[in-house]
């Protein structure tokens, strides 16, 4: 049970965006923008940027939920994204993703823990300034998504198929028109 009366008994983030619809409204906005919207990082990239942070703050909720829209774009399996979680520097991703979820992982423990060599070195593996830029905000409004769902006791699903069966359509409408009834 939530720490507040969110009126509702939707799980994860759900909970909190129906009961303030105002600031859902805002929030997924920002989602749209930095997980889906035109940018030269694939949408399942953003997507595992955001699963991989949101499992480095153990958010069951979010890592459970964006992680089932990677498979989705990404054609993967569960086995996959907990192994990037788990060791993502002995995975089958690119060096350049392999840069970006290092500074990603420095951007959860704080944003000053991203170091110059962090952002040479994702330079170096082929990153731009706007990937580079992307990879922070988007570790960033995780931590912040993260807190809003962990910060008022929300319940998430156990049974992974709960997310997977919404992935598709999540990935097919985007945040921007999200409603956390559906």
């Amino acid at each position: 049970m939530a720490h507040i009366d969110l009126q509702n008994d939707y799980p994860g983030i759900r909970g909190p965006m129906a009961f303030r619809p105002e600031t859902a409204k805002p929030l997924n906005m920002l989602a749209e923008a930095l997980l889906r919207a035109e940018n030269t990082l694939t949408r399942g990239e953003r997507e595992l940027i955001a699963t991989f942070v949101s499992s480095l703050n153990d958010c069951s909720y979010c890592q459970h939920a964006h992680g089932s829209v990677v498979q989705h774009y990404l054609n993967c399996d569960t086995s996959y994204i907990d192994k990037v979680k788990a060791d993502f520097l002995n995975t089958d991703l690119s060096s350049k993703m392999k840069a970006l979820l290092s500074i990603a992982a420095s951007v959860q423990k704080g944003g000053k823990a991203v170091t110059p060599n962090q952002i040479e070195e994702a330079r170096t593996r082929g990153a731009t300034d706007r990937e580079i830029h992307d990879t922070v905000l988007i570790a960033a409004a995780f931590c912040m998504f993260n807190r809003y769902v962990d910060g008022l006791g929300t319940w998430a699903p156990e049974n992974n198929d709960f997310y997977l069966e919404r992935a598709p359509r999540r990935a097919k409408e985007g945040y921007s028109g999200y409603n956390p009834r559906n």
